[in-house]
């Protein structure tokens, strides 16, 4: 069998060095007065510990470091690809819902360590009647599993649609210039939704990471406290 190294595998690997590389010359460098690098990475901080508390007040202090890492990940994935010639690994569906089952498999996990066998609770709203178990039980656990569609499609979908958006009139662009003529004043105008095109996918970049945290946030609450 050989070995086959795919643009997700090559360019997912090379997120992972930079934001390690990032995260440790900060660290190797810090200061008592921050520096630039040195502030964002302490907002970057305080911003994930204040989304964290507002979902688990205190007991999400336990899961920091993998909420902070999670969200640093996938902010990393979505900036690197904006660069021109790189590769988004969040566009494909297939990394996202693995990522997406991980994070389901995990907090399940979790759930039934922390509550064991009351965890199912979760599947029987609160003052339910027991008549109307046989039809709320099946609807909340088709409506707990397709969390993991919703979350893996929608990190999917965003990226992919700003990026093939990007791409298209990009090449609508090229091609008036290599034409030339009028075109030349023409293809200002598609030059011009790209360069503010690009800033908004730079804004979803962040949203995306931050929207995907939010939900796992909601998620691991849900989990610890059966509500």
């Amino acid at each position: 069998s050989k070995l086959i190294i795919t643009n997700s595998t090559f360019f997912l690997c090379l997120t992972l060095v930079i934001t390690i590389l990032f995260f440790t010359l900060i660290l190797s460098n810090s200061t008592v007065i921050p520096n630039r690098w040195q502030s964002i990475t302490e907002m970057t901080y305080e911003f994930v510990q204040n989304m964290l508390y507002e979902a688990l007040k205190e007991r999400g202090n336990y899961f920091f470091p993998m909420i902070f890492t999670m969200f640093t990940f996938v902010f990393a994935c979505n900036l690197l690809g904006m660069v021109p010639f790189t590769f988004t690994v969040t566009s494909h569906i297939i990394f996202t819902f693995s990522l997406g089952m991980i994070i389901f498999v995990g907090l399940n996990i979790i759930g039934l360590k922390q509550h064991g066998l009351h965890f199912f609770s979760l599947f029987l709203p609160p003052g339910a009647p027991l008549m109307l178990a046989l039809l709320l039980v099946p609807i909340e656990l088709i409506s707990y599993v397709f969390r993991v569609v919703a979350l893996s499609v929608r990190l999917f979908a965003n990226m992919m649609a700003g990026h093939t958006l990007l791409k298209i009139l990009a090449t609508f662009a090229w091609k008036m210039l290599t034409i030339g003529g009028i075109f030349l004043i023409i293809q200002l105008f598609p030059l011009a939704i790209i360069i503010a095109i690009t800033g908004l996918e730079l804004a979803i970049a962040f949203l995306q990471a931050y929207v995907w945290t939010t939900l796992v946030c909601l998620y691991l609450s849900d989990a610890l406290n059966l509500h």
